[in-house]
Parts: C-alpha cells; structure tokens; sequence
C-alpha cells in the first residue's frame, strides 16, 4: 500500500483490500466518475499535456461545489445519502472544509471504491472508512442511473 496507514484512521485490513497496482495516469475524481484513462484536475495543463481532462465551461479550482458540476457533466445528481439503490451509481466527495479532497463510488455489490493518489485502487467497506486527516469528511453524494 503506498498510502500511509495512520492517516486513515478508519482504514484497516479488514475493511479493505487493494485492487489494483499503482497507476499514475488516473486519479480518484476520475475513477469515481468510472475512467481510468486521465488525471481529472483543474489545474491549467500545458499545451502538450493529453493527459489531463477538465469539463469546458466548469471553474478551474478545488471547490465542492465545482465539483459537483464536473459530476453533473457526466450524469450524476445531488442525492442524500451512501445507501445502495437498485439502478444507481454513487459517489462520494470529501472536503477539509475548504476544498475537495477525495471522490469515491459505490460498487453493484455496495462496497465502494476509491483511487488512492497516484497509487492503487482499493475496495473499501463503506465511504466512512476513508474519513480522516488526509481527505477530511464526507460532504456530498451524488448518483445516476447505471
């Protein structure tokens, strides 16, 4: 795991399992949304960079609620809570108070999913699990149709 345990307090083995290598090319805003082909940020890219992947017409910066409008670009909807519904997917947003900090989605079989930075994919019981000094608190959930 290249994530550091103790800043995940909620996190432990049996919670979790890795189910992935590291991988550099997606990070946890795409994966939540189901890529894994570019890093979803903000961030103004170089010129070059065909990498990076950001909504035209949604603010360049790290708040929630922009957040939200990049989900909203691909289907998804402001809904009240992580429970599983039949013919929905959901996801999660974290946020320090300030920013967001992490996104996870909810499997068919209601474990979720989260890309850790750079790092693995994990399977992880419920999004609580990831609550803590690194991605903050659970803050919004969204779902669309599978």
């Amino acid at each position: 795991m290249l994530f550091r345990q103790e800043n995940f307090p909620n996190l432990h083995p049996g919670n979790h399992r890795d189910t992935s290598e590291a991988d550099r090319r997606y990070n946890c805003i795409a994966w939540a949304a189901g890529y894994n082909d570019k890093w979803w940020d903000p961030a103004e890219p170089q010129a070059r960079d065909e990498d990076f992947y950001w909504p035209e017409n949604v603010p360049r910066d790290y708040k929630v609620t922009t957040l939200v409008m990049v989900y909203q670009s691909v289907g998804f909807a402001i809904c009240t809570d992580a429970s599983q519904e039949e013919g929905a997917q959901k996801i999660a947003i974290y946020d320090d108070g300030e920013e967001y900090t992490h996104a996870a989605r909810q499997l068919e079989n209601g474990k979720w999913t989260s890309k850790m930075g750079p790092g693995e994919d994990i399977e992880h019981d419920t999004p609580e699990s990831l609550v803590g000094p690194i991605y903050g608190q659970l803050t919004t959930f969204m779902k669309r149709k599978r």
